[in-house]
């Protein structure tokens, strides 16, 4: 069965902060085994070499209930590995998501079936549309920015949504189900 764009575009749950406002709780709510986990903006500012000391902590108290991997669409081994390595992560570059090609390579490492798996990432057009692409469990987060550049605007991400939006996309209403999902 085809999917329609909107479909295809649309955030299984979306998070109305960073990533550091995914917890254990939520990954147990939704039966989450593995994380494949975007970098540029995901993890750290794309002016960043490497990960915060609150992205550490994160990592850890993850690690704990999820397998963890790295997939990101930058092409800078330098960059890639040296946060993988400071993070104790397994990783993937030059992924060309949308492409579904190293998230099914993530997730055959994770020996996990792929409903178990996730996909977070801050792009509708490339983290999102490729984890819905493979079958994953897709979560939309906000961008991780440096503060020297939190006044700059992401024309490419604001395009996205709009566009997202007008095929249907809707990107509120999931942001309650955090909230109202332990009273179904």
């Amino acid at each position: 069965m085809l999917m329609s764009w909107g479909e295809l575009l649309q955030p299984d749950l979306i998070l109305g902060g960073s990533i550091i406002s995914l917890t254990p709780e939520i990954l147990q709510q939704y039966n989450l085994q593995g994380l494949v986990l975007d970098v540029d903006e995901t993890l750290v500012p794309i002016s960043s070499t490497q990960a915060s000391e609150a992205l550490l902590l994160w990592v850890e108290q993850i690690r704990q209930v999820a397998l963890l991997c790295l997939v990101s669409n930058n092409l800078s081994e330098t960059r890639i590995s040296n946060i993988a390595k400071g993070l104790n992560l397994p990783y993937f570059l030059g992924a060309a998501k949308p492409s579904r090609r190293k998230l099914r390579q993530a997730v055959e490492a994770m020996k996990l079936p792929v409903e178990q798996v996730a996909m977070v990432g801050d792009r509708l057009f490339t983290d999102v549309l490729a984890g819905n692409r493979l079958g994953m469990f897709t979560i939309l987060v906000e961008p991780m920015v440096d503060p020297a550049f939190a006044a700059r605007s992401y024309p490419v991400r604001t395009f996205e949504v709009w566009l997202s939006q007008i095929l249907g996309v809707s990107l509120q209403a999931l942001q309650q189900n955090l909230k109202n999902h332990d009273k179904d």
